[in-house]
């Protein structure tokens, strides 16, 4: 299956130029042979926009913009992982939501791991890791962001026998390093495909890395984008992520007994 990564520039509070670029950006993809395009954090309002806006442009999780991606995905035959703001209630999650080729919504995940005090005032903290979902035969989930730079959230994903990890994030500088370092690691760790979709550019006063990539579990990195836009795209092969787990057996190596304080302590701040 190949995979294709939108990088793009934030643009603030338009959902309907956000939903326009997601069409186009989605016939490009699918024109190339693509069966999921992956798109940054927050795709349809942007990431560093503000807490006002984002309340005011926050939907449920099959509301008008979510129907307007399955329109799209369906349209073109490929399946999209897009980032937005979800209203649950009274609580709006940092949520990311997955619609298959048919425009079947399959996946909607919250942002567990919220980074920094902007986040932690707009947003509720999701309660639970993503599920794992059956797509074009690949065993797939999600987290966002700051998410993947645990290892455990991408660990349990591993042991619920997911086979690709995607990835919408906003990283910013100073943290150039996470993409080249910790992306791959994390593929080659958990044996495991890692496909991470960062924007680029600047959005007030944050300046975004760019270097969206495809790690593959054997460490390879299949596809990486510069600091530009770019739709950078990879094939993921069932053959390489067996051959892979043959030689490094790290999950089936575990050893869960001796790892009981990762979850029974927590360090002094």
């Amino acid at each position: 299956m190949r995979i294709t990564l939108y990088q793009c520039q934030s643009w603030a509070a338009d959902v309907e130029r956000n939903l326009s670029r997601v069409a186009h950006a989605a016939s490009r993809a699918a024109a190339d042979g693509a069966g999921i395009l992956l798109c940054p954090e927050l795709m349809l309002t942007g990431y560093n926009v503000g807490r006002d806006p984002i309340g005011d442009l926050a939907e449920s999780v099959d509301g008008p913009a979510a129907q307007r991606i399955a329109a799209i995905a369906a349209a073109n035959n490929i399946a999209i992982v897009y980032g937005y703001p979800e209203r649950a209630g009274d609580a709006i999650y940092n949520a990311a939501q997955l619609i298959d080729r048919d425009g079947t919504a399959r996946l909607n995940y919250r942002k567990t791991h919220l980074f920094g005090n902007a986040e932690r005032e707009t947003f509720t903290a999701g309660k639970d890791l993503s599920q794992v979902t059956d797509i074009d035969g690949w065993m797939i989930g999600i987290l966002v962001c700051y998410d993947v730079e645990f290892p455990e959230p991408v660990r349990l994903l591993a042991l619920a026998a997911a086979e690709l990890v995607l990835v919408p994030t906003a990283l910013m500088q100073p943290y150039d390093a996470l993409p080249s370092i910790l992306i791959p690691a994390r593929a080659y760790e958990n044996q495991l495909y890692v496909a991470y979709a960062n924007y680029c550019g600047t959005a007030g006063n944050v300046t975004y890395c760019g270097s969206s990539l495809i790690a593959a579990p054997d460490g390879r990195c299949l596809a990486h984008a510069g600091r530009a836009e770019e739709m950078p795209s990879a094939d993921i092969s069932h053959d390489v992520l067996i051959a892979s787990r043959r030689g490094n057996t790290y999950l089936a190596d575990r050893r869960p007994a001796l790892y009981g304080a990762l979850v029974s302590k927590r360090p002094d701040p």
